[in-house]
């Protein structure tokens, strides 16, 4: 197999040849069709997230196919097409995972961060975390539905019932959940950084109501914002759009420090949330959704081995939708 390796935190991913790796009992490998650029794998590589494990493959957004089955796995067949998401398995007995709320169980693991991903050409999974795709659609536009659009799922269905929606940072997730927003009747307006002009015309075309700069008033008050750029600062300026009653959710793994602000602009009953990971629930759900909804990803692909060149746009913004790998 061939994988993009972080060899060290903070230090660029290095292209290696290894040898294929095989499924454990309850396991499944996979040969990867396309995996997305996710910000997250961005926070792992610049070692931004703690207690990083290295040698590691960044990588959460897999879509392949089943190549080989472990001892044990009888829901998958060999060419089956899956999905890998970033919540690679959970305990099982931590008071978490007893309540329904595997997305904070104690000891996970997750793919791409504490076990192997999909910047590569194979890789293992727990086939219990594993969600069947069919065969209708390219692997490359399925890719950012498995973190992007399901961490956007989950951060929406928390933003409440409201009927307008700003959503700061129109990148993967903003652009996805921009459509289900808009399959729900509701109305969305898109946040992003001062001068983005592709980002706002990308969110002009998907509906949005308004697309301007996050320091921006837009023209109503927000039922809701999701934040979905790692930018501290945007708290504070979400909870000056939202009305009394209106919450901020934030959607990321990471974020830089929020500022201190003013109660003035949280009182009135305004919530400030936010996401930790997903469940399988959650997977199952935005997935019939998202066929429902017709949704279209704007993706921007690249050959594996130029994953440093993918993560150096997402870094700078210079992407337009999502990035997207093919071995």
């Amino acid at each position: 197999m061939y994988a993009m390796v972080l060899e060290q935190p903070g230090s660029p991913l290095k292209f290696q040849e290894r040898p294929d790796p095989s499924p454990a009992a309850g396991e499944v490998r996979i040969k990867v069709g396309a995996c997305g650029v996710c910000r997250t794998d961005l926070h792992v590589v610049d070692g931004e997230l703690p207690n990083i494990p290295h040698p590691i493959i960044p990588g959460h957004e897999v879509v392949g196919r089943v190549d080989a089955l472990g001892a044990d796995v009888s829901d998958f067949e060999i060419g089956m097409r899956v999905g890998v998401p970033w919540l690679g398995s959970t305990c099982g007995h931590c008071p978490y995972c007893l309540s329904d709320q595997e997305n904070l169980c104690d000891h996970p693991r997750f793919t791409g961060y504490t076990r192997d991903g999909g910047f590569a050409s194979h890789l293992v999974a727990d086939a219990r975390y594993c969600f069947p795709l069919g065969d209708t659609g390219d692997d490359a536009a399925l890719a950012p539905l498995l973190c992007a659009g399901l961490i956007g799922w989950r951060s929406l269905v928390m933003a409440g019932e409201g009927r307008h929606i700003g959503i700061y940072g129109f990148g993967a997730a903003g652009h996805i959940i921009a459509q289900i927003a808009s399959w729900q009747d509701r109305h969305f307006y898109a946040f992003t950084r001062k001068g983005d002009d592709p980002a706002q015309r990308l969110a002009l075309s998907l509906g949005a109501r308004w697309a301007g700069a996050s320091e921006d008033t837009p023209p109503v008050e927000l039922d809701a914002a999701i934040i979905y750029a790692p930018v501290g600062s945007l708290v504070p300026s979400a909870l000056r759009a939202v009305r009394k009653g209106g919450r901020v959710v934030c959607a990321g793994i990471h974020m830089s420090d929020i500022p201190s602000f003013p109660y003035s602009i949280l009182w009135g009953e305004r919530q400030v949330l936010s996401v930790a990971n997903l469940t399988r629930d959650d997977g199952r759900n935005f997935l019939m959704a998202a066929s429902e909804a017709g949704i279209q990803t704007h993706t921007t692909v690249f050959p594996l081995d130029q994953a440093n060149e993918a993560l150096a746009r997402l870094r700078e913004g210079q992407l337009v939708g999502a990035a997207v790998l093919r071995p």
